[in-house]
């Protein structure tokens, strides 16, 4: 799987801008700020509908236009297919592919696959939950675009659960309410965040030994790194020893029961996937507080690096699913064993985007093509 062209109208700092690719490597070079993690933001946006940088699609149009386009060429498996994205801030963005409008823009998904590299992923191993939940939600949707609609689902259940809660709790506390809809968006809650429990659990399962034979290659054999998923349940289970999706549902709801009286009094779900965590270790130790910025570094670039080998091996059929690897501004972070380690395992990706300030930092392992981005405007060099 590879890009070949990449064309943006009015998508951050571009009014327009056009950009051939090849397999390989191509770097993106320029001084910061002049557009680089723009282009590579867009092909990020292509294959997940969302932004490494920014929680929202607004920051996305370019200041004074009231919306932005995204084409990507994709060559897989030996067919050829063009995914328009057009992103509309307040409303619901659309999507076409080979010229076709789709019902929703979500029919996109799994078209192209990346693993993006980047300076935020220090964060997950540092950062709150919450980033280590849309790592694994994002790569649950890379794997299988399904989850699109059963995040869509938990997001719609969730958000409609907490409006009841917060509109309802002081008269049901007191029993002057009626439960019987809470009990339904119970049962709402519990089916579809069962099925996104059930995703992640296999995940996790999948993607560790991934994780400690990447973090052992990083970091040149300094330590063993692991995963563990922390339930709101009050459990860490792994797909080895956890229920199946019914009785998740059954556990979810019966917690969610134990928890009722403190919802009402708190007005916000306390039970859930959305509550849950994903500890990385270090040893016998959590990463998060322990681990040293060296060793950070090196966890999180071995949870892309294991993303990247799960997609690679799994390729969803069609003989071709290997994602498209971006190492955005990522060589300039790291030190001089981490930069020459990471670069020669990536190097033999089909497909390899890097951006950096100067020629300079993109290591030898990592020769190739090379595109000048300067004040908005790309021009290749080779």
């Amino acid at each position: 799987m590879h890009l070949t062209h990449l064309s943006l109208s009015d998508f951050r700092s571009y009014a327009t801008a056009e950009l051939g690719l090849e397999r390989g490597v191509t770097a993106l070079v320029g001084p910061n700020g002049q557009g680089k993690t723009n282009l590579v933001e867009a092909v990020g946006y292509v294959a997940t509908l969302g932004s490494h940088r920014v929680p929202t699609d607004a920051p996305l149009v370019r200041l004074g236009a009231d919306r932005a386009a995204v084409r990507a060429a994709v060559e897989r498996g030996g067919r050829a297919n063009l995914v328009e994205i057009e992103i509309v801030p307040g409303a619901a963005n659309r999507a076409r592919i080979n010229r076709s409008p789709v019902p929703r823009a979500r029919e996109v998904l799994g078209l192209l696959r990346t693993v993006l590299f980047a300076p935020e992923d220090l964060s997950l191993v540092k950062g709150d939950p919450d980033g280590r939940r849309r790592f694994l939600d994002e790569l649950l949707v890379a794997r299988a675009p399904r989850y699109a609609g059963v995040r869509a689902d938990f997001d719609r259940v969730l958000r409609q659960r907490n409006a009841l809660l917060k509109s309802a709790g002081a008269t049901i506390k007191s029993g002057r309410g009626d439960v019987r809809t809470l009990d339904v968006w119970d049962t709402h809650l519990a089916t579809v965040g069962a099925d996104l429990l059930a995703g992640r659990l296999k995940l996790v399962d999948a993607i560790t030994p991934l994780v400690a034979a990447s973090y052992e290659a990083v970091s040149a054999g300094q330590g063993d790194a692991g995963l563990l998923y922390r339930s709101s349940l009050g459990e860490d289970v792994t797909a080895h020893d956890a229920p199946g999706r019914e009785l998740l549902q059954a556990r979810l709801l019966d917690a969610l029961s134990k928890v009722r009286s403190q919802e009402l009094e708190r007005g916000v779900s306390l039970v859930g996937p959305h509550r849950d965590d994903l500890v990385i270790s270090l040893g016998p130790l959590p990463a998060k507080g322990f681990a040293s910025h060296g060793e950070s570094w090196s966890l999180a670039l071995a949870l892309r690096l294991a993303s990247y080998e799960l997609l690679r091996g799994d390729p969803g059929g069609d003989g071709d699913g290997e994602p498209v690897l971006i190492l955005d501004d990522v060589f300039a972070e790291l030190d001089v064993g981490r930069r020459d380690r990471l670069a020669t395992l990536v190097a033999s990706a089909e497909q390899v985007l890097v951006t950096a300030a100067v020629a300079q930092d993109v290591p030898e392992a990592l020769d190739g093509a090379r595109v000048d981005v300067m004040a908005g405007e790309v021009h290749r060099v080779r």
